[in-house]
């Protein structure tokens, strides 16, 4: 027997936050994301008039989707919404707070399959080859760029790898991903004497306490930052005469769209990735796709001038 529903909206929120933090133990990003989208279907409910959960029917949901799609937000934004709203109800209906789940019949807007940017193998060699190693950060940022591409690393990866993480004798590098999970990643031997020579450089300059052990250092012998990344990714990719809006998320892209291309396992990228679904790495099959197709065309284009 149910027991009789006495919670408040704005307190059903609040226990839905500490649901996701603390049992759910999910990331403060994550957990803020999903706190502002219900915050703004509590605010919709009580101009309504609505403040009990168990008040609260499909049509009413619908009609806070559609006054949020008013606004003008991306479909993806949409569908964001939509799934924190779902996982709000999941939780009402677990605790006893709502007799059914009216958000059940939530439709998702239907959305285009994103396909990220991808470089072709010249392009990414010459971005590489475009570093002017005379000057003191050369070695620094090729070396940067060639683990980008080898291991498919994020950013956030990347600043935070340390030399102890490395085992270039074994032919691998030791990643710790999202979620403090750690992965094995092969890495070519491109990468591996880009670092070696980027070493011989790193290890003649001062470093900063609590940095001995971090691979990548700035002109202070710190931490690199994600902007500084970023802005060497952009600079380079401009100097090779690069016209791809390319970022260093471009380099994992094309990592991953490489290997597909060439025959991989898909599983094997997954875990390369660090991928907690196979259906995030299943875009990289869609991206492999469209370059065939494009190809196709461009053959029977050819053949009919």
């Amino acid at each position: 027997m149910s027991r009789k529903t006495t919670t408040t909206l704005e307190q059903a929120a609040k226990d839905f936050r500490s649901y996701l933090r603390f049992e759910r133990s999910l990331s403060q990003n994550t957990v803020e994301g999903y706190s502002r989208d219900i915050s703004k279907l509590v605010e919709f409910l009580l101009g309504k008039g609505i403040d009990n959960p168990s008040d609260i029917d499909s049509e009413l949901l619908n009609d806070f989707i559609s006054e949020v799609a008013s606004t003008g937000i991306k479909k993806r934004s949409q569908a964001r919404i939509i799934s924190s709203v779902r996982a709000f109800f999941k939780f009402l209906e677990n605790e006893g707070d709502s007799k059914e789940n009216p958000s059940d019949r939530l439709d998702s807007p239907k959305m285009q399959q994103y396909l990220p940017t991808v470089l072709s193998v010249e392009e990414v060699i010459s971005i590489i080859e475009s570093v002017d190693l005379s000057k003191p950060e050369g070695h620094r940022n090729r070396a940067i760029l060639e683990m980008l591409y080898s291991c498919g690393l994020r950013v956030s990866e990347l600043i935070n790898l340390r030399i102890s993480d490395l085992f270039f004798d074994e032919g691998f590098i030791r990643v710790m991903g999202k979620g403090s999970k750690q992965r094995l990643i092969p890495v070519g031997e491109p990468a591996v004497k880009a670092v070696q020579y980027y070493m011989q450089q790193r290890n003649a300059r001062p470093v900063k306490h609590g940095s001995e052990d971090i691979l990548f250092l700035n002109r202070r012998g710190g931490k690199l930052t994600r902007v500084m990344i970023f802005t060497i990714v952009k600079n380079q990719t401009e100097i090779a005469g690069v016209r791809k809006d390319v970022s260093p998320h471009t380099f994992r892209h094309s990592f991953a769209s490489h290997l597909v291309e060439n025959g991989a396992d898909l599983r094997v990228v997954q875990q390369m990735l660090g991928h907690e679904s196979i259906l995030t790495t299943e875009i990289y099959t869609h991206i492999d796709t469209k370059k065939w197709q494009e190809n196709i065309l461009k053959y029977h284009h050819t053949r009919n001038k």
